[in-house]
This record gives C-alpha cells, sequence and structure tokens, in this order.
C-alpha cells in the first residue's frame, strides 16, 4: 500500500505553464482521515474518470500517482451534476448497491467541494453536484458468493495453480489461506506487516489494522503460521524480515521477490483467477470473508465468537452480517418430497 504523505505543501501543482493540475492525495485526508475511505474515493473517481471522461482505468500506484496530479481542466470539464446524476444511475444498472452507490457520490461531490475551496471550480457547480440525489439500488451491499467448504478449498489450490513461479505459488499460498480462515479484508492483508505478527501466551497473533483506525488482534492457526514460515524463509534467507516490511508482496516476472507489497487491486486479481481456473466464476476478496461467516454460523459457532473475528462494532451488526448471507429456500423441495414425486423415469424433453 503506498503510504500517503500528510505533509505535502500543497494541492495545487503547476505541471506545466498550459496546465493546472489538483492534487486530492494532499487534499483528501483532511475530508477522509480513514485510509479505507481514501482508498475508495480514489476508486470512485478514477472510475468516474473512466465513464465519464473515457481516461485508461488505472490501479495501485498508477491510481495513487493519478489521484496525485488530476488535469483541473479536465476536471472542469467533467463535473457537473448532470454528468454525476447519469453515471450514478448506471452504476445502479450495474447492479452496484445502495452502499456504493452512496460512496461513489460522496467522493465526487468530495471532489467536486475541495476544488471549489480551491477556486477550481465555481461554487453553483460544485453546490449543484452536493444536491444531486443518489437514484433508488438494491439496500445493502452486494450479495455476492458464499462458497462452501469444498469451494474454498479448491479456490486455495487453484491460487497456486495460476502461479509462473515456486516463489509466486508460495505467495498466493499465503494470502488465499489468511483470507479464508482469518477473514481479512484485502486493504487489511495488504496493509499487514511482519511487525504485525507476535507471540502472545504461547500463541501467535496477528495486528490487524481495520477500517476507521481499528486495530485487532487475530489468533493465527497453526497450518497458516507454517506457510508464513515457508514464506519468510524465502523472503529473507540470511535475517528476519524488518519488522515494517510487507507482509506478503510482488513476484518479479523471473519469480524473485519483490520488496513492494502486494496492493489491495492485486489481491482481487489473484482471487478471481483463482476463482475462475476453479471453474467458481466470479468471487470477491470479500466473498471470502462472506463464506467464512457462513461456514462458521453453519457449523454452530456462537455468534460472538464470529463477530469477534470479523471485529464488528457489537452482536448486531454480525446478525444483520449474516443476515444478508444467500439463505436457503428449501420449501419446494421438501414440498416435492412430501408428495413423493420422482420424474427419473420420463424421457428427456427433445426439441
Amino acid at each position: 500500500m503506498t503510504k500517503i504523505n500528510l505533509r505535502r505543501p500543497s494541492a495545487i501543482i503547476p505541471a506545466e505553464p498550459s496546465e493546472l493540475t489538483f492534487n486530492l492525495l494532499a487534499a483528501l485526508p483532511g475530508r477522509a482521515s480513514s485510509r479505507h475511505t481514501q482508498r475508495a474515493y480514489f476508486r470512485w473517481i478514477d472510475q468516474y474518470l473512466a465513464d465519464i471522461a473515457g481516461l485508461k482505468p488505472t490501479d495501485g500506484t498508477a491510481r495513487v500517482h493519478r489521484m496525485s496530479m488530476l488535469s483541473v481542466k479536465l476536471l472542469q470539464n467533467s463535473l457537473s451534476a448532470q454528468q454525476l446524476r447519469a453515471w450514478l444511475g448506471m452504476l445502479v444498472r450495474a447492479g452496484n448497491g445502495k452502499q456504493g452507490i452512496y460512496q461513489a457520490r460522496a467522493a465526487l461531490v468530495t471532489l467536486a467541494s475541495l476544488l471549489a475551496e480551491a477556486e477550481l471550480l465555481d461554487d453553483y457547480t460544485s453546490a449543484g453536484m452536493g444536491n444531486v440525489r443518489p437514484p433508488k439500488a438494491e439496500d445493502g451491499q452486494r450479495q455476492g458468493r458464499w462458497l462452501s467448504t469444498g469451494q474454498i478449498k479448491l479456490l486455495i489450490a487453484a491460487a497456486q495453480q495460476i502461479a509462473n513461479s515456486d516463489h509466486q505459488a508460495l505467495r498466493n499460498h499465503v494470502i488465499t489461506a489468511i483470507l479464508c480462515t482469518m477473514a481479512l479484508r484485502r486493504e487489511e492483508l495488504s496493509s499487514a506487516r511482519w511487525g504485525d505478527l507476535a507471540l502472545q501466551n504461547d500463541r501467535v497473533v496477528l495486528r490487524v489494522h481495520g477500517k476507521g483506525r481499528k486495530t485487532a488482534i487475530i489468533d493465527v492457526p497453526r497450518p497458516v503460521m507454517t506457510l508464513l514460515n515457508r514464506w519468510r524463509a524465502a523472503v529473507s534467507t540470511n535475517n528476519p524480515p524488518p519488522p515494517e516490511s510487507p507482509l506478503v508482496r510482488r513476484i518479479y516476472k523471473g519469480g524473485r521477490i519483490s520488496p513492494k507489497p502486494v496492493t489491495a487491486d492485486g489481491i482481487w486479481w489473484i482471487v478471481g483467477e483463482a476463482a475462475d481456473t476453479a471453474g467458481l466464476g466470479h468471487v470477491a476478496p470479500h466473498d471470502l470473508r462472506r463464506s467464512v461467516a457462513g461456514a462458521l454460523h453453519e457449523a454452530g459457532t456462537p455468534i460472538e465468537k464470529i463477530s469477534l473475528l470479523l471485529r464488528h462494532s457489537n452482536v448486531a451488526v454480525t446478525e444483520r452480517y449474516l443476515s444478508r448471507l444467500p439463505q436457503r429456500n428449501e420449501g419446494a423441495v421438501l414440498m416435492s418430497d412430501m408428495l413423493g414425486l420422482d420424474f427419473s423415469d420420463e424421457p428427456d424433453w427433445v426439441e
């Protein structure tokens, strides 16, 4: 994860005499202190510029660089209440949920407000965008997937199959094993450091830096720690990795391990490619967090333990989270069994 420098002197950067740029990287922390919120805003703004202004989408460090050098002229031509309203409608039609739509609107309204404060956008345009009401969308988050334990095992195995080197296979194994047992968010795993691992009361734990600058301690399963020990030996053959160095790292094409962390978008790609290779269809990293919660719930794990693992503020949040999981609706199956229906001897329909 690229560290945001809060000491940049100005949000306005003169690139060339003919072009003025705006440094959202420097300006945004005053409005959105959470790094998770900042990354989400960057993602939505990048998508807006791709959909409305025709720019090529970016991710990782390229996206961070774009946010630090936004063309003021491009923004002035792309930001308006009409374009924002049309774009939010596009997001609804694409299946985005209510929470995502509201966050996307907030990202663009905040950008317009910051530009107006810097006298780079007229107040009328900024106010107009602030008055845009989000179109109706489905409540809550995207329903997503709930993988069975068998499907989770297939995904973990596939993550190693898509690798181009032994180091990449081991790294992918570590990433998917952590996501599928410890229920970390992809941003949390990307920002994890070797110094976050510690021994407490004869058990290995990981300090997780979550949303809203909250931290939590999670026990590391023994099999995951075995993988981490193998990964540690690959990362640093002679000395332990520095505590401040990233836990999961990028892999160069030749198989050499980079000192830079895997980005949250990189983790998304690994999970998506592994799911596709395993024949599971579309699976996002958060689907793995959802699957951990669902599997523990079905196994009869007390909701208090699930809530503690997910690091929710209270059990009520976990109850709402579990209620959003795809529920079984077996009434038709039960009725079929009660009627004793059996059509196995009927010939298949032939057109």
